[in-house]
């Protein structure tokens, strides 16, 4: 079987036809070739230790986590890890 490779953007996910997810029904899983998917350990796994803590922030921006739907709080924490990896090196 001939390897094709792609470039997806994530922001604009080409459209997956009936006769493409019929296309991948068929494909039998010792045919699908893993060598360029980087061995992952247990720590990828990990997930950190949460801590409870009390913060004043903004009304507007709590605000407008909440606005977002349920889950507001671990989208705050998912900001705020960006940041800290951002800056932390």
């Amino acid at each position: 079987m001939a390897t094709t490779k792609y470039t997806i953007d994530p922001k604009s996910p080409p459209k997956t036809s009936k006769e493409d997810l019929v296309r991948f029904d068929s494909i039998k899983d010792d045919e699908i070739d893993y060598s360029d998917i980087p061995e992952i350990g247990d720590e990828f796994f990990e997930k950190p230790k949460k801590q409870s803590v009390t913060m004043r922030l903004d009304a507007d921006v709590v605000r407008w986590f909440q606005e977002q739907g349920k889950g507001y709080q671990t989208r705050i924490n998912a900001v705020l890890r960006a940041f800290y990896e951002r800056h932390r090196q």
